[in-house]
């Protein structure tokens, strides 16, 4: 992130995909895309010829979820830090 060029102020510069408005939209994509695979492991479970591609939507699972934790871990960060000042 960048420093504004006026020394007095100093604050942070978010750009637009690191928005918050960014974030929100990015948060509800990956929740789309975790219930989709969740259901994707559930159709795998339930025919036992599909039970051998169980790990594609497993490892989505696992990505998507990933992403989720990091994002809102930035989000809580971002949040402390603007309490704080």
């Amino acid at each position: 992130m960048l420093l504004d060029p006026n020394p007095v102020y100093r604050r942070v510069i978010v750009v637009w995909y690191d928005s918050e408005g960014a974030c929100l939209a990015t948060l509800i994509f990956l929740l789309v895309v975790f219930i989709f695979s969740y259901c994707g492991i559930q159709t795998a479970l339930e025919y036992p010829e599909y039970r051998e591609y169980i790990w594609i939507p497993g490892l989505l699972t696992g990505l998507s979820m990933g992403v989720m934790v990091s994002i809102t871990i930035r989000m809580i960060n971002r949040y402390l830090k603007q309490i704080g000042r």
